[in-house]
């Protein structure tokens, strides 16, 4: 099974929210549509998806969000800077055409 490892902002430089799901797209339409009214990610709006990666296996995802998380945050930008140096937000089909490579899917949602 496929499973993501993310990164979601309200602004470049804002605040950070590590996230791990098996459903990207329709994560990221829950963190937009604000599913979760009292979680974190809604009350800082954080639905600008920043950074991702595609792992296979949910296990071994759900051990690379906990390492992500425990990271300093200067490791969390360094992440973002390597794949987004702009803080686009993902999901434009001609992005995610250039990092297919990375585990890209396009999401009409973004």
């Amino acid at each position: 099974m496929t499973a993501w490892v993310y990164i979601t902002t309200n602004k470049r430089d804002g605040v950070l929210y590590v996230g791990v799901t098996s459903d990207l797209k329709g994560r990221i339409a829950k963190h937009k549509s604000k599913h979760y009214p009292n979680s974190f990610s809604a009350q800082y709006n954080l639905d600008k998806l920043v950074y991702f990666e595609k792992i296979d296996g949910i296990t071994k995802a759900i051990a690379r969000e906990k390492q992500v998380k425990a990271g300093r945050r200067v490791k969390k930008l360094k992440l973002i800077n390597a794949m987004n140096p702009e803080w686009k937000r993902i999901g434009s089909v001609s992005y995610l055409s250039q990092h297919a490579e990375r585990g890209g899917v396009v999401l009409d949602v973004c």
